[in-house]
Parts: structure tokens; sequence; C-alpha cells
């Protein structure tokens, strides 16, 4: 797992925040055929899915692939959203499962596919980029695997608790204990870096 830190918080800062009635009405449009609200949908969304399969390694034109698919089904299955749950979350899940459909599809040994692309300001700021990269990187692996899929979701991928629990298919109470247990798995992993 690859964390693209920087882009992360760009977009994080340039989300728009929609409140729960937002969302109902522009779900309830796109449910109705409304492609301005499909188009607003798709513009609020695309990104930040793109981050998230990019952070997993997947290539730029895959990652592009899977999602223009995730949103064709989402569109051609409109009449199936319930405008009180969370469409994003749903999107997430459709790109998730192409994710790991393509990842088990694809070669091991086929090197130019599972590449990543890492750009650096300065040699020093890659070595301490890398070997943070590294520590966050072991510590999320040690996580126990349900734990660590929440820990993505929630504090990578910025989803709520609510909206993790809908694509886990778990209690937004256990999405809270696993949550806590993770960042508490993280703080012991990265003390050494706490410290400085």
């Amino acid at each position: 797992m690859t964390f693209f830190l920087t882009e992360l918080i760009i977009f994080s800062a340039l989300m728009s925040v929609m409140d729960k009635n937002q969302q109902k009405e522009l779900y309830q449009a796109i449910k109705n055929g409304d492609q301005e609200a499909f188009k607003k949908f798709y513009d609020d969304s695309f990104e930040k899915v793109y981050i998230y399969l990019r952070s997993r390694g997947i290539r730029s034109d895959v990652a592009e692939d899977l999602i223009q698919k995730a949103f064709i089904y989402i569109w051609e299955n409109r009449h199936k959203i319930k405008p009180d749950l969370s469409l994003h979350a749903y999107l997430f899940r459709i790109a998730y499962t192409r994710m790991i459909n393509h990842l088990n599809r694809v070669n091991p040994f086929d090197l130019d596919e599972l590449k990543i692309e890492h750009t650096d300001e300065t040699p020093l700021d890659n070595l301490q980029l890398s070997d943070l990269q590294e520590s966050i990187e072991a510590a999320v692996q040690k996580m126990p695997e349900r734990r660590r899929s929440v820990f993505e979701h929630c504090f990578i991928n910025e989803f709520t608790y609510k909206e993790t629990a809908e694509i886990l298919k778990i209690s937004p109470k256990t999405v809270e204990n696993h949550m806590a247990l993770a960042l508490k798995d993280l703080r012991a992993s990265l003390k050494n870096y706490l410290e400085i």
C-alpha cells in the first residue's frame, strides 16, 4: 500500500461538504435520471476514488477504467439507488470490488502492471518520506485484516464510520472500536517518529 499523502491532503481540503438533505436530494435526482445531478456526483467523487485506487498501486489508466465502469454501472442501475444510503460508499464498494477482480487477474510477474509512479522534491525529502512510509506501511500491514480495512476506509479515504460500516457490512460501533485499536497500533509502531 502506498500513501499519496500530498494528494490526499490537497484533495481533502478541496472536497465539497454536502449535508444529508443535499445528498438525499442529489441521489433521488440521479435515481430519476437527472444527468446534471449525476455529473455533479461524478465530479465530486471521481478524484477521491481515483486517489484511493492509485494508493493501492493501480496504474493510472487502469484506475480510470475501473472508475468509469463503476460510474456506468451506477447510471445503468440508477433505479436501484436508495437515497437514504450513501451513493459515495456504494461507488467505492463497486470500484473496490472491480479493483480486487483486476488484481486477481494480473500476472504477479508483470512488473509494469504493478509499477507505482513516485516523485519527490529532494533526495532528503525522498529518504525521510520513504522511511516514514515504510514504517506506516509496516504498521498497517501488521494490523488484523478487518482492522486494517477499517483504518484504510476511515483514515486514508476519509469515509465516515457509518459509510465504512455500510461498505464493510459491520456496525458503526465495530468500526469505532477498530479505529481506536488501529490508532493505538500506529502510535505504538511510530513512537520514535512521534518523539521527534
